[in-house]
């Protein structure tokens, strides 16, 4: 690992089930790159089917200081060569992200460096920086287990929410029809799995406001209709295929129209179901310069927020200090009219 030439950002996300530190260069000309990308991922909620807050705030009180000291060597720096930390303030579980932002607020104050309080979905966005430089105005699908938004970035940290979901996410839906298959958790990478083996057009599955001049999404129906086809004996690979093909058709025409309905060449396709190659496959079809996050840069992780900080220090956006605290919910943006 070279020398660092330029400003080295620590950043830390332990909103959910995942212990993620990692470390960003903001090199003199303005390019990024990321240096270490270290990830504890929770194992203890398994047996749970989801993620149990309790259990992830003690799992990442237990393991954030290893995590951290793996990033130090993983990018062959020490800690006093950090220029600034980044920390997730929110949205997630409380508990578990007042672990990584009291940790990093005290890693900033031990080495009067700046301290950026990060929202998670701005991590995500940027996430794709370590693949191009994102210049503003762009779009940004956040699709996750938690997030299905569609932003429209705009210059100087401006973010309008030009369309959501009305139920579950993207993700979550995932996780509820691998789940209801028995096909594994997570359900995002199961579903996709088991879809190789399945036919596509088995289950005639709709999608899902087909015919709405906005850009929402809604997976609550398409879950259910997987429940009754589930019932009446559908193979688990055909749901999982057909289930699959349609929730893509709807991320990716609905991200299409709203592109052209914005006049944007350019889409940010993050979050954890980004990591899907039918989605991914599928994007690369439209005639946009679609942007994804680099190899383990999808899921939550240290990173990505990171890249977040250096795009905050890029921006002239002033450290908020020390007073941020943690937000279960907190809205990115404001709704276009």
């Amino acid at each position: 690992m070279t020398a660092p030439s330029g400003q080295l950002i620590l950043g830390i996300d332990t909103s959910c089930d995942d212990t993620g530190v990692g470390i960003a260069e903001l090199h003199p000309g303005g390019r990024v790159s990321v240096r270490a990308n270290r990830v504890w991922s929770q194992t203890v909620h398994a047996s749970y089917g989801g993620v149990m807050p309790e259990l992830a705030s003690r799992e990442h009180v237990e393991r954030i200081d290893a995590v951290m000291q793996g990033a130090l060597q993983e990018a062959g720096v020490s800690v006093h060569q950090l220029g600034a930390v980044a920390a997730t303030s929110g949205p997630g579980l409380v508990g578990a992200l007042l672990v990584g932002l009291m940790y990093g607020k005290g890693l900033a104050q031990g080495l009067g460096i700046p301290f950026y309080a990060t929202h998670h979905l701005e991590g995500h966005i940027f996430a794709a920086a370590s693949e191009a430089e994102l210049v503003p105005p762009y779009l940004a699908l956040v699709v996750s287990g938690g997030h299905t938004h569609i932003f429209d970035v705009q210059p100087g940290g401006q973010y309008l929410l030009v369309g959501a979901t009305r139920d579950d996410a993207a993700g979550e839906a995932f996780d509820k029809v691998a789940r209801l298959a028995g096909l594994g958790y997570p359900g995002g990478p199961a579903v996709a799995e088991a879809a190789k083996l399945g036919d596509p057009k088995a289950v005639p599955f709709k999608v899902p406001l087909a015919g709405q001049k906005g850009y929402e999404f809604s997976f609550s129906g398409l879950k259910t209709a997987a429940l009754l086809a589930h019932r009446a004996g559908a193979r688990p690979e055909d749901l999982a295929a057909s289930f699959q093909a349609v929730a893509v058709r709807s991320l990716v025409q609905t991200t299409l129209r709203a592109a052209e309905g914005l006049g944007r060449e350019t889409v940010v396709v993050s979050g954890g179901v980004a990591a899907n190659v039918a989605l991914r496959e599928a994007f690369m079809q439209t005639g946009l310069t679609v942007v994804f996050p680099g190899r383990g840069l999808n899921t939550d992780n240290g990173a990505m927020i990171a890249l977040a900080g250096a795009a905050a220090i890029k921006e002239g956006r002033a450290a908020e200090g020390l007073g941020s605290g943690a937000t279960a919910y907190a809205p990115l943006a404001s709704e276009a009219g």
